[in-house]
């Protein structure tokens, strides 16, 4: 089944190909490092370190989410050096920026499609003593390559919805076979560890969010100081990592609450796109309603500030997330008013923010139900009952303040993941040397 499904790969290539370089036309990245997606290497990687540590992340999401493993592995292993592999360049952007202070003991790559020919060049290649997938990656050719090659596979930080679980039940053998694959499953909760082993996977522990574990970069609490000074003493709604058919339940609902005078007038809408090639289609979508915006780019220059007419601040950055928590009074997780999974509130709980996020949370289930029931989050219905409830917290500064405590009592609560992760690889490092 592996087999058909890595000539199912070939197969699509050309289609893969086309794909990447159309969404090249928006993100330049896509058509960077061609030869990295193919396994095309010129020479064998440079490689001081006696031993290779792969990790992959897919994403901006995963890569920030490794953070602290990747760094408790470089602590823990100094004649080591880190893999990071990646799907997306803006993943591959956050991993630079998080880990280019390491020089060479960090080596960054993308991961190359999913086949046998292309994933055996790459692990000749980079020669891993072990692989960690971050939370949801499970490829089965490259399962099956590792088990070959005698490279353990674990799933790190792992977490598996029911939706998910569905489509991967769907698939049959193939994924059976590359579940039993995995040497070690490391699960955020007790429902993720029993959904994954419901596919086959002998070794299962359940150690927690890593995400719990990021930590604050000074340099984002000072960037968010900042632009607090430029914006001004307004409230601040954050709307952060909003997804496609959001923005505009977002910005009706923002308009008819400023209309009806259930939100201050001088509110200020933060609003932060998750993906960047949608900057440009949001900023237009605000001025379609007649909204006043200004891109949070412009106030990189000195000087600059929001002017007090500004009602949308538009967050076109990348890597800033941090800093819109620190600025925000209020934040809302996008993702969440429409069926798309949700996405991570611990970054803004671990700040202290007062957390809204609406009814479609199954991508990160266990942890907002966790932090709604610590008084930490509120769930809403929808946008309108965001801006009410929005509005309720900016006028009311106790409520505000100790919901924002709740929240931080709750991010604290649940650290040490990355420690119980690290404690549980000795024994495959042991088993492949």
């Amino acid at each position: 089944m592996v087999r058909l499904y890595s000539l199912l790969w070939w197969l699509a290539l050309p289609l893969a190909l086309g794909r990447l370089w159309k969404r090249g036309a928006q993100e330049p990245g896509y058509r960077q490092h061609w030869n990295e997606r193919l396994a095309l290497y010129r020479e064998r990687a440079a490689n001081d370190e006696p031993h290779t540590i792969w990790v992959h992340a897919v994403s901006v999401g995963e890569t920030r989410a490794s953070e602290p493993l990747v760094e408790a592995l470089l602590n823990a292993y100094p004649r080591s050096r880190i893999l990071l592999t990646h799907m997306t360049p803006t993943g591959r952007a956050t991993g630079k920026q998080l880990f280019g202070k390491h020089g060479s003991r960090v080596v960054q790559s993308y991961l190359p499609y999913d086949t046998f020919s292309m994933v055996r060049r790459f692990i000749r290649h980079f020669e891993p003593r072990i692989c960690i997938l971050m939370e949801t990656e499970v490829w089965p050719s490259l399962i099956a390559c590792c088990n070959e090659a005698r490279v353990p596979v674990v799933l790190a930080n792992a977490r598996l919805s029911e939706r998910s679980l569905r489509k991967a039940q769907r698939l049959g053998a193939l994924m059976r076979g590359a579940a039993r694959g995995i040497s070690l499953v490391a699960a955020q909760t007790d429902a993720d560890a029993d959904r994954v082993r419901s596919l086959g996977v002998a070794n299962v522990d359940v150690t927690g969010s890593i995400k719990f574990d990021v930590q604050v970069p000074q340099a984002a609490l000072a960037l968010g100081s900042q632009l607090r000074m430029q914006v001004g003493a307004r409230p601040v709604l954050l709307c952060a990592s909003t997804r496609e058919g959001e923005e505009e339940l977002i910005l009706d609902a923002y308009q008819r609450a400023l209309q009806s005078q259930a939100l201050p007038a001088d509110v200020l809408l933060l609003l932060v796109p998750r993906h960047p090639q949608r900057f440009d289609a949001v900023a237009e979508l605000v001025s379609a309603r007649g909204l006043t915006v200004q891109r949070r780019s412009a106030l990189a220059q000195p000087g600059s500030t929001v002017d007090g007419g500004v009602q949308v601040l538009l967050g076109d950055s990348m890597g800033e997330m941090f800093a819109y928590y620190a600025l925000c009074d209020v934040a809302f997780i996008g993702g969440s008013l429409q069926p798309l999974g949700g996405q991570n509130l611990i970054e803004a709980a671990a700040l202290g923010k007062p957390v809204l996020i609406g009814e479609h949370t199954f991508n990160f289930a266990q942890v907002t139900e966790d932090a709604l029931a610590a008084g930490g989050a509120l769930r809403i219905a929808s946008a309108d009952a965001l801006m009410a409830q929005a509005a309720r917290l900016l006028r009311d500064d106790g409520e505000r303040q100790a919901m924002g405590g709740r929240a931080r009592d709750f991010a604290g609560q649940h650290k040490g993941a990355t420690q119980r992760t690290l404690a549980l690889l000795p024994p495959l490092l042991q088993a492949a040397a």
